[in-house]
């Protein structure tokens, strides 16, 4: 089947070069070309694309106020064109909590001569292409109200670790949300442009209850604290520190079931440094996304006594992550997405688990 894209740019050049990037795939066709948020409107009627890419730098109505009207009245896969400043990566972040499925860095399109395309864009819309929205995405929900600290539990997990990828960043500021403001130390890896990360990192720091940042090699682990992989360019993993502490650390390494960082290596880290005898306190949850990565680690998770938990499929932007762990028998819990940050905190919920 052929993935028929719109591309929507008022740069000129810009057109063209996302176009000379998908004509050589043999499976994907750029059904027509907009230089705004007008002609595109139309365009997006009449011609039904699989997939748009979308410049948020447009003039009359910017590019995250279409994404809002397309995401309200005709949810379409979107990859974000954006370029790596900080004005752009903020609007980015906001973009992808919109429900834009994916984003590429203007700078990753521009090649020197001699230099060999990486083949970013066509797999991004070939992913773009396997969305299936199940629900209308919508702006996210102001920051939760303060609330009392959450009393240490027996039922409550030491170390969180949270994988996503295809429509995962909407899905974590959802699960995100709902934790406390003195929740357990939480390792988040989220595949996506490194560029991007630290304004995501921002984005859901100023709009959820706990501290979010971007982690850094041997940063202890502390209550009330949400680390975000930094990039595309070290595995996240987890290390003991003195007796009974954890720190994250950032390693060099191949990308592991693609993915640089990859979901697998930082449970699977876990797993390695907390052990049977204190893999109970762990747990481990797995969003949105394409492909396999997590599914292992997850079931190395298990195998220490860690909770887990998966997405559901009806929630879930693109049921590949989650399927493989489910398939594997690495989830013990497969839950809707609204309902994970419940199923961890509600103190009814942790008293039966």
């Amino acid at each position: 089947m052929t993935i028929r894209v719109l591309i929507v740019d008022d740069s000129p050049l810009m057109r063209a070069l996302l176009q000379h990037r998908l004509a050589r795939e043999s499976d994907i066709a750029v059904i027509g070309t907009a230089a705004d948020a007008v002609e595109a409107r139309g365009m997006i009627k009449a011609l039904d694309p699989d997939v748009v890419t979308l410049d948020i730098e447009m003039p009359g109505m910017d590019g995250l106020s279409f994404l809002e009207k397309i995401m309200q009245l005709r949810p379409t896969p979107v990859i974000l064109v954006s370029g790596a400043t900080e004005e752009g990566a903020s609007a980015t972040a906001r973009g992808l909590q919109l429900g834009a499925v994916g984003c590429i860095a203007k700078s990753q399109l521009r090649m020197t001569p001699g230099e060999e395309d990486d083949g970013a864009l066509p797999a991004m819309v070939r992913e773009a292409a396997r969305v299936r929205f199940v629900h209308t995405p919508g702006p996210p929900p102001p920051r939760p109200p303060a609330s009392e600290p959450v009393a240490p539990s027996a039922t409550l997990p030491d170390v969180i670790v949270i994988g996503a990828s295809t429509g995962g960043v909407e899905a974590l500021h959802t699960v995100l949300s709902g934790f406390p403001a003195d929740c357990p130390p939480t390792l988040v890896v989220q595949h996506i442009n490194g560029c991007f990360a630290g304004a995501i990192a921002q984005s859901f720091d100023r709009a959820i209850r706990p501290r979010v940042m971007l982690a850094e090699s041997d940063m202890p682990l502390e209550r009330g604290t949400v680390l975000l992989a930094p990039g595309n360019d070290r595995h996240l993993q987890v290390a003991s520190a003195g007796m009974l502490g954890l720190r994250c650390v950032l390693r060099e390494g191949e990308p592991v079931t693609g993915h640089r960082p990859s979901v697998d290596r930082l449970f699977a880290s876990l797993a390695s440094t907390l052990g049977a005898a204190r893999g109970a306190r762990a747990l481990g949850i797995l969003l949105t996304g394409m492909g396999q990565d997590g599914a292992q680690g997850m079931a190395q998770l298990a195998s220490i006594g860690a909770r887990t938990i998966a997405q559901d499929q009806a929630s879930c932007v693109v049921f590949g992550m989650p399927r493989a762990a489910i398939e594997l028998g690495a989830a013990q819990e497969v839950l809707p997405l609204d309902s994970i940050a419940s199923a961890i905190f509600t103190p009814a919920r942790a008293v039966l688990s």
